[in-house]
């Protein structure tokens, strides 16, 4: 692929930043009319007041008009159209779903059936194409990852998203750890998509900070959950190794890993399903240690960009960096034995 200068990236991340920017709050007044609309009428939810969402169609619409925008611009051939549609459209329809379930609150059974479509879907084409940034070797384990990753990651998010900026934030960072391994491996076309990625959501952010105006809700939580699971899927670090290949990806997201894994564990631990909403999360932990909203969510941004640091520093490091990998292991491993001994429901 033709290489992308550093200007350009600033033109895709300025481009969805501002636009993101403008349209959020024109989809709060359509939230609103229309009401769609986030109300603490449940024992989970943090907020006292009405929060209106949409902000996830704010999120895909910049997304997709810098995207389908800047192809055009450049010229590029129905290849890379179609390889970006192969990521966007999946995400997309995933995201309408999302959006179906904030409109109506859908059971879980039709939303995991449709990341599970999509994760096949996912697996076909990267397999099909040769793009599965670490393969194993063997196609029916390439399969198996790249399905459980996609569901996994893309639940991940959805669950992640329960604290005003809180996943908005952690996404933004991850993003730009993923266009920084991106592009110094000269993966371009994945460096552009992830800092459009970027912009969108620091535009999102600027209405979803703490006290949050709006909500990306599950439309945008899904629709970033695709985009972002195989986004890591087709990074290809160039590192010696299987095991700290494979560790780049998992240490870029293993925030949102550690609070799906901390809230199901502790679930299952009280007989509770999985699926069922709960002030079990990281957010919720923090906050009854005292910390407020705001201090929850920078929390979570530094542990976020710790992991993201380090696994850029392995990515783009020629020396050996098992032994950073293991240091990030044992952290994750304690973070995860503090989380999952706090306090599980006020």
């Amino acid at each position: 692929m033709q290489v992308i200068q550093g200007i350009d990236y600033f033109y895709l991340f300025s481009a969805t930043f501002f636009i993101v920017g403008l349209l959020t709050p024109i989809m709060r007044r359509v939230a609103i009319k229309t009401d769609i609309i986030d109300r603490p009428t449940h024992s989970h939810k943090t907020h006292k007041s009405p929060v209106p969402y949409l902000g996830g169609v704010a999120i895909i619409l910049g997304i997709l008009i810098v995207s389908y925008g800047g192809l055009i611009l450049r010229n590029r051939t129905g290849g890379d159209v179609g390889i970006a549609s192969s990521l966007l459209i999946p995400a997309t329809i995933l995201g309408i779903i999302g959006l179906l379930d904030d409109r109506k609150s859908l059971p879980p059974l039709p939303r995991f059936a449709a990341q599970s479509i999509a994760g096949i879907f996912t697996a076909i084409f990267l397999i099909a194409t040769n793009t599965v940034g670490n393969p194993s070797g063997n196609t029916a384990i390439d399969a198996l990852i790249t399905i459980l990753w996609v569901v996994g990651i893309t639940n991940a998010i959805n669950f992640f998203d329960n604290l005003d900026g809180g996943a908005a934030g952690a996404v933004a960072i991850i993003s730009f750890g993923l266009f920084l391994i991106a592009h110094s491996n000269g993966q371009y076309f994945l460096a552009a998509l992830s800092a459009t990625t970027f912009g969108a959501i620091l535009g999102f952010l600027l209405w979803n900070k703490s006290p949050a105006r709006i909500y990306m809700g599950d439309a945008g939580a899904l629709f970033l959950g695709i985009l972002i699971s195989v986004l890591a899927l087709r990074l290809n670090p160039e590192v010696d190794g299987k095991f700290t290949s494979f560790s780049i990806p998992i240490l870029l997201l293993a925030i949102p890993i550690l609070d799906t894994s901390v809230a199901v564990l502790s679930r299952i631990k009280r007989g509770v399903s999985p699926f069922q909403g709960g002030r079990d999360h990281l957010s919720h932990r923090l906050m009854r240690r005292g910390f407020a909203k705001r201090q929850s969510a920078y929390v979570l941004w530094s542990l976020t960009a710790m992991f993201s640091a380090i696994a850029v520093t392995v990515a783009t490091t020629d020396s050996d960096t098992k032994f950073l990998v293991g240091i990030a292991i044992v952290f994750w491993i304690a973070l995860f034995t503090l989380f999952i001994k706090s306090a599980d429901t006020e």
